[in-house]
């Protein structure tokens, strides 16, 4: 179950434009980096850093399951 999950976010067709995996990317970095921030409540600086690294490897890669998802609605 794990295997099938990594390989439908980490694989298949890109399915984004260039300006999508730019501020994908973009946003990613600045989310990421604004959690590295020392903040008193550390689950919400973990939450940011999860969504930000997210955000960014949906950028890098050019996949994003959800769009995918919605597509073949």
């Amino acid at each position: 179950m794990i295997n099938q999950m990594a390989h439908d976010i980490f694989s298949g067709e890109p399915n984004l434009t260039t300006t999508e995996r730019a501020v994908s990317v973009a946003l990613g970095l600045g989310i990421a980096a604004a959690a590295a921030q020392p903040r008193p409540n550390k689950l919400l600086s973990l939450a940011a850093l999860v969504v930000g690294v997210g955000l960014a490897l949906r950028g890098a890669t050019g996949h994003c399951a959800m769009k995918a998802a919605s597509q073949r609605l």
